[in-house]
């Protein structure tokens, strides 16, 4: 396969109502900053490819109008996925990999402010059976998390301080939404809003916007000091259908895994999709990552959800501390779906 590395990342700071700018207007310093950082002109990027949501956005098509942020003239090769931008960043990386580019950007966004999103969530549902009932994303998740403490595999003080740790740890990130110091006591009080669920085991609704640019071998070399070398990536899927799994687990996140190369890998540091308290010990299991791992040094997603664009910020945020020297090896976790329906699972690497 041929050598693929994120050698730039930006992102916008992640606010709880981006009042003032719309989606092209949130993304445009975004994609700007990310292609500066990267070294390659922005006309010789081969491939350009975006994630986002028409039903968060709230009108069909979303992505044409977000091409004004990157600019479409002279024309460019481009690509959609109505998915986060992680997934955006595999098929970049498809791209690259079948030699019709060496170089790709890759952004996200997503304004869910505008509307429910639990309630929006809910379209994603099977469409005869499930989806009719009106259940949200919290509800769902609940019952994820009541099957994860029934095994065993959590108490709600545990999950309370997954909380405060990636609360606190956000402190030193300038993009993050919530940050500081929490009492576990505190937040044990507070009432339920699915049980065993409180308001700080869900994520905060977050604008928010992201990019990376891709370069392949030589190029990623000329250009870059210290590429995070893609070494695996691999993405799985589970059935559709919630009563036909097992919640407490993710056989999709243990496969992917192991397709990527983490089994008897050492990992320095760990970005997870873990968009509730209760998924961190769910992937810490079926990634195989022990107590010395470090999860979610930026917050993670319980901190800044800017939805479509979480994933590819833990892309973002695992490739830098590779860049910067911080890990010798990084790993990046996306998922997308009910329950950790969809997992991407990728292993970067310093040279």
């Amino acid at each position: 396969m041929r050598p693929v590395a994120i050698i730039s990342f930006a992102q916008a700071p992640s606010k709880r109502r981006e009042a003032e700018r719309n989606e092209v207007e949130l993304l445009m310093p975004v994609v700007a900053e990310a292609v500066e950082r990267s070294g390659i002109p922005k006309r010789e990027i081969g491939f350009t490819v975006s994630g986002s949501c028409d039903y968060v956005a709230g009108q069909p098509f979303s992505f044409v109008s977000a091409l004004d942020a990157v600019g479409a003239w002279p024309p460019i090769t481009e690509s959609h996925v109505e998915m986060d931008g992680a997934f955006a960043l595999y098929e970049a990386w498809v791209k690259i990999q079948t030699g019709q580019c060496d170089s790709a950007l890759v952004y996200a966004f997503g304004k869910s402010s505008m509307g429910d999103l639990p309630a929006v969530l809910n379209l994603q549902l099977d469409p005869y059976y499930l989806a009719p009932l009106g259940v949200d994303s919290t509800s769902l998740e609940a019952l994820q998390a009541r099957m994860l403490l029934e095994r065993g595999g959590a108490s709600e003080r545990s999950l309370a301080e997954i909380a405060v740790r990636v609360r606190r740890a956000a402190k030193d990130n300038p993009n993050a939404q919530l940050r500081g110091d929490f009492e576990i006591e505190k937040l044990l009080a507070e009432p339920y809003l699915a049980s065993p669920l409180r308001e700080h085991d869900c994520p905060p609704i977050s604008d928010g916007a992201a990019a990376v640019v891709l370069a392949a071998g030589d190029l990623a070399r000329r250009v870059s000091k210290r590429p995070a070398w893609i070494r695996g990536i691999d993405h799985r899927i589970e059935v559709q259908a919630l009563g036909l799994r097992d919640l407490a687990r993710s056989e999709s996140t243990a496969l992917a895994a192991k397709k990527a190369g983490v089994p008897g890998r050492r990992i320095d540091v760990a970005e997870l999709h873990a968009a509730y308290t209760h998924h961190e010990p769910i992937l810490r299991a079926a990634l195989g990552l022990g107590e010395d791992v470090v999860v979610n040094p930026s917050g993670g997603p319980l901190c800044a959800n800017p939805f479509m664009a979480t994933g590819l910020v833990r892309f973002g945020e695992a490739a830098m501390r590779v860049q910067e020297g911080r890990a010798k090896t990084a790993l990046a976790h996306a998922t997308s779906g009910p329950c950790l329906q969809q997992n991407l699972v990728c292993v970067l690497e310093g040279d």
